[in-house]
Formats: C-alpha cells, sequence, structure tokens
C-alpha cells in the first residue's frame, strides 16, 4: 500500500522527530511510504484567522502534490479535520473529493485501514492521554463526555497496545488544553490558565508523560511545563507506539 505523508510545519520545523517515528512505524507495519518534498502547509492557519480566501493556492498545491496516493496520512488531527471539511471551499473536482476522503490521521489509519491488532512497542511509563479538539469532536476520533455513547477513543486503543505502558484516568479527560491555533495569541491568559489546569490534572494521576495525537496541543503544554519547571515529559502518540523511549 502506498502512502503519502504530510508532516504540519510545526513538526517539521519544531518536531522532526514526531514525523521520522511516524515514518518509521509505518513502515514497520508494511507500508510504502513517501514523502512528498514540496509539501507545504494545508492552509489553515490563515483559515482560522479569517483569510480563507488566501489559504485557497494552498489548498490547490495540497491537492496537486497528493492526488495520485492511495492515502494521505498525518500525524496530526487538527491538520487532518481541516483537509476533510475545509476544503469544500474550492471546485469540487474528482481529485479534491478523493483528497479529501483519503486524508486520514494516523490513529485512523492505523485502526480503520491497517486494521492492527498490535504493536511491537514498549514504554514503561505512567501516560496521561490528551485528546485535542479537532481529533475529538471533528474527526470523531472519540466519543466526548457531552455525547451520551458509550465511551471509545482510537488513541487510548493504541496506547492500551504497548507493552508496559500504563494509562492513566483523568477527572477531566477531554477538556481542551487551550491552544486552540490563534486563541492563544488572541488570548493568552485564557490560554495559558487552561494549559495550567490540564497539566494539574496530569500531575494530580502521578503522570510521567502527557500525550495526544496533535504536537500543537503539547508544544502547548510543554511550555508551560517548562516555565513552571516540572519533570513531566511530552510525546506524540507516533514515538510511543514506534517504541521511542524517553
Amino acid at each position: 500500500m502506498k502512502v503519502g505523508l504530510f508532516i504540519p510545519c510545526y513538526i517539521d520545523q519544531f518536531y522532526p522527530q514526531v514525523g521520522i517515528s511516524t515514518l518509521e512505524l509505518l513502515e514497520k507495519l508494511g507500508c510504502e511510504v513517501e514523502y512528498p518534498t514540496g509539501q507545504a502547509c494545508c492552509g489553515q492557519p490563515m483559515a482560522n484567522t479569517g483569510c480563507e480566501e488566501d489559504a485557497v493556492a494552498a489548498y490547490h498545491h495540497f491537492v496537486e502534490l497528493f492526488q495520485t496516493y492511495e492515502y494521505i496520512v498525518a500525524p496530526s488531527g487538527s491538520c487532518v479535520y481541516h483537509v476533510r471539511k475545509h476544503y469544500d471551499i474550492i471546485g469540487q473536482t474528482e481529485e479534491v473529493r478523493k483528497v479529501r476522503k483519503n486524508t486520514l490521521d494516523l490513529s485512523e489509519f492505523l485502526l480503520d485501514i491497517l486494521k492492527i491488532k498490535s504493536l511491537d512497542s514498549r514504554f514503561p511509563h505512567k501516560v496521561g492521554l490528551h485528546q485535542s479538539c479537532h481529533g475529538l469532536r471533528g474527526l470523531r476520533l472519540g466519543t466526548g463526555s457531552e455525547r451520551v455513547l458509550e465511551s471509545s477513543s482510537k488513541l487510548d486503543t493504541l496506547l492500551r497496545m504497548v507493552d508496559g505502558l500504563e494509562l492513566v484516568e483523568l477527572t477531566r479527560a477531554d477538556e481542551c488544553c487551550g491552544f486552540g491555533g490563534t486563541f492563544a495569541i488572541n488570548e493568552p491568559a485564557i490560554s495559558a490558565k487552561m494549559g495550567k489546569d490540564r497539566i494539574a490534572d496530569h500531575e494530580s494521576k502521578g503522570v510521567e508523560v502527557i500525550t495526544a495525537g496533535d504536537m500543537s496541543c503539547l508544544m502547548h503544554l510543554e511550555g508551560i511545563l517548562r516555565r513552571q519547571n516540572k519533570g513531566m515529559k511530552v510525546k506524540h502518540i507516533a514515538e510511543i507506539l514506534n517504541g521511542t523511549q524517553l
């Protein structure tokens, strides 16, 4: 199976190890992975600031670059959600529809397409799962607490396949971390307070490592952890599933 790997801007620039872990994990699971070097931003930042018309060129570029792949996989529910839900403002050609449909978050791809049942990875640490808003409520990677449904989470399912990992139960398991892209810029005090609340929940449960499917949320939480001089670490779920150690 040939897969096009899309790596979001902030991972490319600040957390390249997440992109490498995603690549290694997919290859271990038998995928033929290509990383188109001409890839750029999916256009989400411009759209989030009310300038979506200015993002149209980025939308078309993304489609042109990835249209030949059977699936496009990204370690970011946020960017995947943007491609699937916001590319509706451009002409819905066969290529656009195909790219929108087949752009998947890593967890979706592993469970829904590859249908994996086990992983050869070990991470002997106490882990807290942060379920990012775009992934949880946008892509439905799990059931939010506001929905009267049986609780489920694709990220939770994957983490429970990792040997030695202790996944803790948080008091407020699906609360926003406060990042929200440009929200953190426009409302920094509220954003920081929300992040501190999330960290306090993890800390109260003795968490050693906070993980998530979106590095943007983890970047926000990591900045607060550093300013508070706390020993808790953050790791993207791709790193844990790939067996990357602290």
